[in-house]
């Protein structure tokens, strides 16, 4: 019984991410990840609630940095698209 309750659980979890922007999924799996692992540092450290807070936030801010560096790869990818398209020689990054 118990392992039909975790699987709709996730289910369920997963079913609602489905219609979320990339920077939003990243930012969610950030903060799952990093409250997962803090909760076992925790828990081995000996108080799985402050680890797993303490691991949700530096998940989440690892997810918004990841979130800006794809942005960041992909404008760069565009620009320099765009610039071969036009046959002109890209402008490097500032």
């Amino acid at each position: 019984m118990r392992k039909l309750t975790i699987a709709a659980v996730l289910g369920l979890s997963v079913a609602g991410c489905s219609n979320l922007s990339p920077t939003e999924q990243r930012a969610m799996s950030g903060t799952g990840i990093g409250a997962a692992g803090g909760a076992v540092i925790g828990a081995i450290a000996g108080n799985a609630g402050l680890g797993a807070g303490i691991g949700a936030a530096a998940g989440l801010a690892g997810g918004l940095l990841y979130d800006q560096a794809k942005k960041s790869q992909t404008s760069a990818y565009e620009s320099g698209y765009r610039a071969g398209a036009q046959r002109q020689a890209p402008n490097p990054p500032q």
